[in-house]
């Protein structure tokens, strides 16, 4: 728990608690639907691993999550209160997406894009069999520029290494540009037009890629108007 407030308020009687450095960021993974620690580790990529242990073990004794074992197997789930969080943290990232300013390099995180992609792909849209999607980024830090998604309709696995099949379509951009895609901020078509995006592969795939990824929850938030 945080510093408390010593307040009778609500409001701050539970930002004791979801204040704390990386908390909420934890259950929105939870919320994203991430249940076990490595999963969790991979959609907070920047947090140690000591940190998210201890977040979890707060939560928990919290009564926000859940933690079970079967044999090996643990997992972490939103209890009842923490599932009343859901609309909590899609109202902040909404609140985000439409007021916060453009992004820095700094924010730019090719793991997280990547986990991210992996986890809205539209199975439907995919051709069957197994397809390989490579993603390029030149301008990321070297051992974070080449990636793979190993993509069947039981399940997408991410590769930074790799993985030995065929590639069907490949994708460079700018890691900027890309998560702005990503977001919403900027469309595939534009990006593709500027040449700030290349995809290669067969036409008919080059032309289907778009659809294979659901995007951002929040892309679809509508922006401000600029004055």
């Amino acid at each position: 728990m945080g510093a408390p407030y010593h307040q009778f308020c609500p409001v701050s009687k539970a930002m004791e608690l979801l204040d704390e450095r990386w908390t909420m960021l934890v259950v929105r993974e939870l919320v994203m639907g991430s249940e076990r620690f490595n999963d969790l580790r991979r959609g907070l990529p920047r947090m140690s691993p000591t940190l998210l242990s201890r977040r979890l073990q707060q939560l928990e004794r919290a009564g926000i999550v859940e933690r079970t074992a079967d044999g090996g197997d643990v997992r972490y789930r939103l209890t009842e209160a923490g599932e009343e969080l859901r609309p909590v943290v899609e109202a902040v990232g909404a609140w985000g997406t439409r007021w916060i300013g453009e992004l820095g390099d700094v924010d730019l995180d090719p793991k997280l894009l990547v986990w991210d992609m992996h986890r809205s792909v539209d199975v439907a849209a995919i051709p069957e069999g197994r397809t390989v999607v490579q993603l390029q980024f030149p301008d990321a830090p070297r051992g974070q520029r080449d990636w793979w998604l190993v993509i069947t309709a039981d399940e997408t696995d991410v590769c930074d290494v790799d993985p030995g099949f065929d590639v069907n379509v490949s994708i460079s951009s700018s890691l900027h540009t890309l998560t702005s895609v990503w977001r919403g901020d900027l469309e595939w078509g534009a990006a593709v037009k500027s040449g700030s995006l290349q995809v290669d592969g067969p036409a008919p795939l080059r032309r289907a890629v778009p659809e294979w990824f659901t995007l951002s929850v929040f892309a679809g938030v509508p922006r401000p108007a600029i004055r």
